[in-house]
């Protein structure tokens, strides 16, 4: 199996996974002024169990972290289970306490 790379399209607000240059999946998104609400995850049925949403979500968050602009609203059901799953990232999400972590 290739390695999955995502790309962020502002354009067309949203993330997308490619597998050998092939669009996998994408999550879409919506920019308000201090957040950025996550509606949408798709993974085409062919690249399911890959790792395609997981890599589309992991690059998406680390993303919105290294900008540090907007908290996260996930509306989408993929993105809000998997932030569920990595609680290193529900610093990121809306009306989270702020994070206690020491450097």
């Amino acid at each position: 199996m290739s390695d999955v790379v995502i790309s962020h399209e502002p354009g067309k607000s949203r993330y997308e996974a490619h597998l050998d240059g092939a669009l996998a999946g994408f999550a879409e998104y919506q920019l308000a002024e201090k957040l950025i609400v996550f509606t949408h995850t798709e993974v085409d049925t062919a690249h399911e169990g890959k790792g395609v949403g997981g890599a589309l979500a992991r690059f998406a968050l680390d993303d919105v972290r290294a900008q540090g602009e907007r908290a996260v609203l996930p509306l989408c059901p993929f993105i809000k289970a998997w932030i569920a799953k990595h609680p290193d990232y529900a610093d990121l999400v809306y009306g989270a306490p702020p994070s206690t972590a020491r450097d």
